[in-house]
């Protein structure tokens, strides 16, 4: 689950509400052990996901650099290639 929680901080144009709240999500779905929560804890899972995104928001916005920003097509295209030798070099 947490392959899937991407670097945000220093991107030029910065990490979008979407990209910070599904990290948000998948930073609890690892800690809680669940994809889903039951309705019994449904509320608890959404609370700590809109508490880990609003740390997470801080936290982007209180961080310095000196570092250019990092293009985003740049990452994806390295992101793909990676995948691309990955995936094809198994088969």
């Amino acid at each position: 689950m947490c392959r899937n929680i991407k670097t945000l901080f220093n991107f030029e144009p910065p990490a979008t509400e979407l990209e910070i709240r599904d990290a948000s999500l998948q930073f609890v779905r690892k800690l809680s052990g669940f994809s889903v929560p039951s309705k019994a804890n449904a509320a608890v899972f959404e609370r700590a996901v809109d508490e880990v995104a609003a740390s997470a928001r801080r936290l982007i916005a209180e961080m310095v650099t000196q570092a250019e920003p990092r293009d985003r097509e740049v990452e994806a295209a390295n992101a793909r290639a990676r995948s691309m030798s990955r995936f094809t070099a198994t088969q």
